[in-house]
């Protein structure tokens, strides 16, 4: 069950879809944290970028991250323009770098092919 006081990872995304490059995010994310705090933007609808559900998003992230179901939550969150922070607060802000063909990975492609395909 996710504790919520132990040491956790915030991820944001759209996750549209959730990809084998978001997976790698996530478990780099849990090599350093006890579990990952997934925050999904509600982007549904705002444009072709954007074709999933909420509630599509959770299932896909549940089903590809089945191993890990203890290690996670995922909340729905509006879509953010900006994330700030006043002083050093006693968090970091990593950026992870995963390799230039993982970070080739796209959404946008994935959405395409899938689309073609149907």
């Amino acid at each position: 069950m996710f504790n919520w006081k132990k040491k956790t990872a915030i991820y944001i995304g759209r996750f549209q879809p959730f990809h084998d490059g978001h997976k790698l995010l996530f478990l780099n994310a849990l090599k350093k944290n006890n579990q990952v705090c997934i925050l999904v933007m509600d982007s549904f609808g705002i444009n072709k970028k954007n074709p999933y559900k909420f509630t599509t998003v959770k299932k896909k992230i549940n089903e590809a991250l089945s191993k890990y179901k203890k290690k996670y939550i995922i909340l729905k969150i509006p879509v953010v323009a900006e994330v700030v922070y006043g002083r050093k607060v006693g968090y970091k802000i990593r950026k992870i770098n995963l390799g230039k063909d993982i970070e080739k990975i796209s959404a946008t492609k994935i959405r395409k092919k899938m689309k073609k395909n149907k």
